[in-house]
């Protein structure tokens, strides 16, 4: 359940909304990951529209919060989704970056059971040459989805990505996906071997990665923000994917991102949330669906 929603379960049953209850409304958000910009920004929209619309009821001012959400939301949506497209690229190459504890291998292995659910052959690659252990949990999702890993006892990540895009294609794969270590955004030599794979990719199937991909922990708060801004403007990502929203995750850092990037035209959208453990817990992103479940 996200935080924000059990937060203001009891808000939208009062009886009556005075000065008051938006107060509450206000805090709720704040303390849920929203930030102060985004708060602000809603909380005007909201007293604007129920002005316009006369309504003062807890249920019509909850529908039109999350009309306002969904229109901030809006900006992140994937449409198309990438996803959910056939690639004219083969191998079609997803570069997948986070931080530790983001839920990133886990995430690679719904990927890649998403992409065999379409029939496409997919090739995993383990770069995190740093810990053994990431290269075995990644094995073992290659064992469980029964497809092929590329990875190296030794070496660097950016010799596992070029090994992994000529084993992709001589393969004959449709989707590479690559992992690699988890990193801040704060260890400028890390962010610099990113860079590196990148070129290496790039060099070895000219116009790959194809997809550049974070994965960020939904319980991360204001400090997704700065992690979106780092490897955004390290690597030019494509997509984020938003993980551990089944728990306890407030779900606000969504609309910080949105705002944050509203005013950008190159940003990357949000394909898909992690609400879960299982293999099949990878929901695409649907920002009027989103704003629903966060408010009801």
């Amino acid at each position: 359940m996200f935080g924000l929603r059990k937060t203001l379960g009891s808000l939208f049953k009062s009886s009556r909304t005075d000065e008051a209850w938006f107060d509450t409304l206000e805090e709720s958000l704040l303390q849920s990951d929203v930030g102060l910009p985004t708060t602000e920004r809603l909380m005007e929209t909201l007293r604007a529209a129920a002005k316009s619309e006369k309504a003062a009821s807890p249920e019509a001012l909850q529908a039109l919060l999350i009309d306002a959400v969904s229109t901030l939301l809006s900006s992140l949506e994937a449409n198309p989704n990438p996803l959910f497209m056939q690639s004219a690229h083969q191998p079609e190459v997803w570069l997948v970056v986070g931080v530790n504890g983001a839920g990133k291998t886990t995430t690679i292995g719904k990927l890649c059971h998403h992409f065999q659910s379409q029939e496409r052959a997919v090739l995993l690659a383990a770069g995190d040459t740093f810990r053994a252990a990431a290269r075995n949990q990644l094995k073992e999702w290659a064992v469980r989805n029964g497809v092929d890993l590329v990875s190296q006892e030794s070496g660097d990540a950016a010799a596992v990505a070029h090994d992994a895009i000529h084993a992709a294609i001589a393969r004959k794969s449709d989707v590479l996906i690559i992992d690699t270590a988890g990193r801040l955004a704060t260890q400028d030599n890390l962010m610099e071997e990113l860079k590196k794979v990148k070129r290496v990719i790039g060099k070895a199937l000219p116009g790959a990665p194809h997809q550049i991909l974070l994965v960020l922990d939904g319980n991360t708060g204001q400090n997704g923000i700065s992690q979106v801004k780092a490897f955004h403007g390290a690597l030019g990502l494509t997509g984020l994917i938003v993980t551990k929203l089944d728990g306890t995750a407030k779900g606000g850092v969504i609309c910080a991102l949105a705002q944050t990037f509203q005013k950008e035209e190159s940003k990357p959208l949000i394909l898909a949330l992690g609400k879960g453990e299982g293999i099949e817990d990878l929901v695409a992103f649907n920002a009027k669906q989103y704003s629903s479940e966060l408010f009801n």
